[in-house]
């Protein structure tokens, strides 16, 4: 009987720790294959633009590809179920971003918990939107603007990247706070609606700094004003909104989710992956130079971020009234 009992305690302590080392055994071995790394957004764009730069330092470092998949729609929400009911194997990320946070009020019924079901890995990213207009505009200054606006209610048309994207809200932001009214003009990322906003179709938008800067720095677009709480370095004479319109801020952010019950030692390799990319002098400067600031640290901290943006802009939506179409 205790030679019996012996052999099914030792059966039982095999079988319960055979998933912890097939889970040791497929961490070390990962990755072995290709990565798919989910964009919800139109190429060109600042998830995008940030998407690529750090596959291309993940692809370097860990010595696999990672490949960038656009699939635009639903506000990232095509993009976030994809992944989210991918397999749990590191094999399938996810760019998020503050879409994710909005979208959590923003639609009453999606198909997933966002904050339950997509497992935080890593911050890359966190960058304001840049305050732009056609040049035709007859403004040079927010103030200059907002009185521009007041003359001309209804008659202005504010593009973004589609409804409950991070241009939207910080433009509904703006409305609030300023006491102007801008027609919504919602496209399928920022790259259309950067398009139509040199042309002409439209006449403000706030897109990425990433997206824009370029366009700013050739006077294709101007910028009236940059959405986070400090001036950025990568425009430095350009100021905050904050400064025409005190408590103003709306900064967006990038990182890397996956499915949840991702493997732990999977979230940990990829984790301290991309925080040697964020300081690393190459990738660093790159990212700064489209005014982003580094957001390094464990998943925990990336997470919190998540939830934190959830609740300020649920209040935003709420008291606004938006709707998803």
């Amino acid at each position: 009987m205790n030679r019996l009992r012996r052999q099914f305690l030792q059966l039982t302590a095999a079988a319960v720790a055979a998933p912890a080392v097939a889970r040791r055994a497929f961490a070390d071995a990962y990755p072995s294959r290709p990565v798919r790394l989910i964009v919800g957004f139109t190429p060109a764009g600042g998830n995008d633009i940030v998407a690529r730069l750090m596959g291309q330092w993940l692809t370097e470092r860990l010595g696999q590809t990672f490949v960038i998949e656009n699939r635009p729609g639903a506000s990232t929400n095509i993009a976030a179920e994809l992944v989210i009911k991918s397999p749990p194997d590191g094999y399938t990320l996810f760019i998020s971003n503050l879409s994710n946070a909005i979208n959590a009020t923003l639609y009453e019924k999606l198909n997933f918990d966002f904050m339950r079901d997509m497992l935080p890995v890593a911050g890359i990213a966190q960058a304001p939107a840049v305050f732009a207009i056609n040049s035709s505009v007859p403004a040079k200054t927010v103030p200059e603007f907002i009185a521009h606006a007041k003359v001309n209610p209804g008659r202005i048309n504010m593009g973004s990247a589609g409804i409950g994207s991070t241009g939207h809200l910080a433009g509904e932001l703006f409305k609030l706070m300023a006491g102007v009214n801008l027609i919504h003009v919602p496209y399928r990322g920022n790259a259309p609606a950067l398009t139509d906003l040199m042309g002409g179709q439209i006449e403000v938008l706030f897109p990425s700094l990433g997206s824009s800067i370029e366009y700013v720095k050739t006077g294709k677009l101007r910028a009236l004003a940059v959405t986070g709480d400090t001036r950025s370095d990568a425009l430095p004479d350009v100021p905050t909104v904050a400064e025409t319109l005190p408590g103003y801020q709306a900064a967006s952010f990038y990182g890397i989710g996956a499915p949840r019950n991702t493997p732990a030692d999977i979230v940990e390799l990829l984790n301290k992956a991309v925080n040697a990319g964020l300081v690393d002098p190459k990738l660093n400067a790159r990212l700064a130079d489209l005014g982003n600031v580094p957001l390094p640290g464990p998943p925990a901290t990336f997470g919190k971020l998540i939830a934190d943006e959830t609740e300020k802009w649920g209040k935003v939506i709420r008291f606004a009234g938006i709707k998803p179409q």
